[in-house]
């Protein structure tokens, strides 16, 4: 099943359990996915969205929230950031499993060793390599300063 087919299918079945939060976050889901579908469109793009880039508006989306929930918690708006966060769950719910520090570090040390890397110019080599074998599955800006500490 694609991941299309799974939020769609997630969001009937919110909508006939009556659960709010789950609902609405699924609606700004398919909002979400719909806008990049027309932007795609007008770069003169793909039409339908690949499973690959429907986690990387996921993605997108879980890091908006939880920059947003740290603000509202900056501001003592503590029933905003819990809201957020809410929505965060939902959003993961779809996204891939995310790897521990200890897979991504043996990650970045099977790319750096199959790539050959061994000065920091070749970061650049080694972290496009990560970002097509885990796009979604890890946080590319712990990975950098891995693979930076790595090769300095």
């Amino acid at each position: 099943m694609s991941l299309r087919d799974r939020i769609s299918s997630e969001l009937k079945a919110a909508m006939k359990a009556k659960e709010a939060t789950k609902l609405a976050t699924l609606r700004l889901i398919n909002a979400a996915i719909k806008d990049r579908e027309i932007a795609a469109r007008g770069e003169g793009g793909p039409t339908e969205l690949t499973d690959a880039d429907l986690v990387a508006v996921l993605t997108r989306m879980v890091k908006q929230r939880r920059d947003s929930a740290r603000a509202y918690e900056e501001a003592a708006r503590l029933d905003l950031a819990e809201k957020e966060l809410a929505e965060i769950e939902v959003i993961e719910s779809f996204l891939p499993r995310q790897l521990d520090a200890e897979e991504m570090a043996q990650a970045v040390d099977a790319a750096i060793k199959e790539l050959g890397a061994s000065s920091v110019r070749d970061i650049g080599r080694v972290m496009g390599a990560l970002k097509t074998r885990y796009a979604g599955q890890m946080d590319f800006g712990k990975a950098g300063a891995l693979v930076k500490a790595r090769l300095a």
